[in-house]
């Protein structure tokens, strides 16, 4: 017996799209393959008429149900795994996948938990900043030239996650982490390693780069961030005590 990605919980999210024939495009394009989730975040070029002149009359019920945000952490937020698209490769851009990869890796994934697909804007695509929510990056091979439409790179991504298939696992997939929890974990970390001298508070995403990379390769579930969050207030609570109670006794001192 064998199994695919669990379509049901695959969303299509477009980073500031820019003009609407695009995402109307990728509306078709997600229609043809079987995946019906779509997101548009801080859309400039949204105008329905050219989405559904694009989207043609099959693609309707997708186009029915786009769902917008102004922010992407927001549009985030309840997703447990979170795929970034670019083109771009090296630097702050490791652990690439080809899109046949990515969607095998996303079938148990997928199974009990919601997955974004994250596609950046026509003109530059995703920012580092951007990639700061996402678990892993796929990167579409090209020859020569890397520079794709937006609903071409749409279609190769969901053209792979339809045909994927594996044998049935037999093991159970948690539930991950969702996006909230993980920022909600990161902002605690960030706070308390300011606080104790590991990072700098002049610019703390330097390290919390690295750090965010090292979590998402732990596929972290809801309690373990809790746990996380636990520790790092009793971190700051210990730091606090430390610091009256040097307070108490250079006040005696000073008697």
């Amino acid at each position: 017996m064998t199994v695919g990605v669990t379509r049901d919980n695959i969303t299509i999210v477009l980073q500031r799209p820019r003009y609407a024939e695009n995402i109307g495009s990728a509306a078709r394009a997600m229609c043809n393959m079987g995946l019906t989730r779509l997101i548009a975040v801080d859309a400039e070029g949204w105008d329905e008429t050219r989405i559904r002149r694009l989207a043609t009359h099959e693609a309707g019920s997708v186009v029915d149900g786009i769902r917008r945000f102004d922010s992407l952490e927001e549009a985030l937020a309840p997703f447990g795994h979170v795929v970034g698209t670019t083109a771009r490769l090296g630097g702050q851009r490791p652990v690439i996948r080809s899109p046949e990869v990515l969607a095998r890796s996303l079938i148990p994934v997928s199974r009990n938990n919601p997955v974004a697909i994250l596609f950046g804007p026509e003109d530059r695509g995703l920012t580092n900043d951007d990639l700061k929510y996402c678990h892993q990056l796929v990167n579409i091979p090209t020859v020569g030239f890397t520079s794709l439409n937006l609903a071409q790179a749409v279609m190769v991504v969901c053209y792979c996650l339809s045909a994927a298939v594996q044998a049935a696992p037999a093991d159970f997939t948690p539930r991950l982490a969702k996006r909230v929890e993980l920022d909600q974990m990161y902002e605690e970390l960030t706070t308390s390693l300011v606080q104790i001298g590991y990072l700098n508070p002049e610019n703390p995403d330097y390290w919390m780069v690295r750090i965010r990379r090292f979590f998402s390769r732990l596929s972290l579930r809801a309690g373990e961030t809790s746990i996380i969050r636990g520790i790092c207030r009793q971190i700051r609570r210990y730091g606090d005590k430390r610091y009256d109670d040097g307070l108490k006794e250079g006040g005696k001192g000073g008697g």
